[in-house]
């Protein structure tokens, strides 16, 4: 039933650490760990070796499930600051990469948390479209930011993520986190449960 979590998620969350040149030894911030790319970032980059995988959550309930699952390096934004929690956390040094499906705020929080030279990777706006840049925090580091669009990379690409996903995921290094389940005949139940009950995890239709 998890690897139903896997197809969309994790494929994007390889492909942006692909991209923003990941390496063992970085440190990596992804945004929302109770969603889909903050959650699969976060497991990704822990397994491939990051130095720091972190990420945040804005709940405090879901801070604590969080860390009952291993998370153990999750911001808790409704005490700190998402900045001076990586700054905790990497003692002062912050993040390499950045992988962002949030936009709004988060991503403006996230731009200041860089380390230098570092990478931010946008590809969602859940949050919202907009965004507040304050340009001295790409100037400064001498950071960069660039979008992704799934449906625009080679296949090649899309080959290359998978063949890391696989072994991961055979090794058990990587686990989907599965919220709920529901029958197909339940879909409206399911969104209404996604949208309002904002789970820890994946929404699963059964057929």
């Amino acid at each position: 039933m998890s690897a139903a979590g896997i197809p969309v998620a994790y494929l994007t969350a390889q492909v942006a650490l692909t991209l923003a040149d990941f390496r063992a030894g970085k440190t990596v911030l992804a945004p929302a760990i109770g969603g889909s790319i903050g959650n699969a970032v976060t497991q990704l980059a822990r397994a491939l070796g990051a130095k720091h995988a972190m990420s945040s959550t804005t709940n405090h309930a879901k801070a604590e499930q969080a860390k009952a699952l291993g998370f153990n390096e999750v911001i808790d934004t409704s005490l700190e600051k998402l900045g001076d929690g990586v700054r905790r956390i990497t003692s002062g040094y912050g993040a390499d990469i950045v992988i962002d499906g949030i936009g709004g705020d988060v991503l403006s929080e996230a731009l200041g948390a860089l380390a230098s030279e570092g990478r931010v990777t946008t590809l969602g706006y859940s949050a919202s479209r907009k965004t507040t840049i304050d340009v001295t925090n790409l100037i400064v580091p001498q950071a960069s930011i660039r979008g992704l669009n799934m449906f625009a990379q080679p296949n090649a690409s899309i080959r290359a993520a998978w063949k890391v996903i696989v072994s991961l995921l055979k090794s058990g290094a990587i686990k989907p986190i599965v919220a709920k389940t529901f029958p197909l005949v339940e879909a409206v139940d399911a969104l209404r449960y996604l949208i309002e009950g904002r789970p820890f995890g994946r929404v699963v239709l059964t057929i």
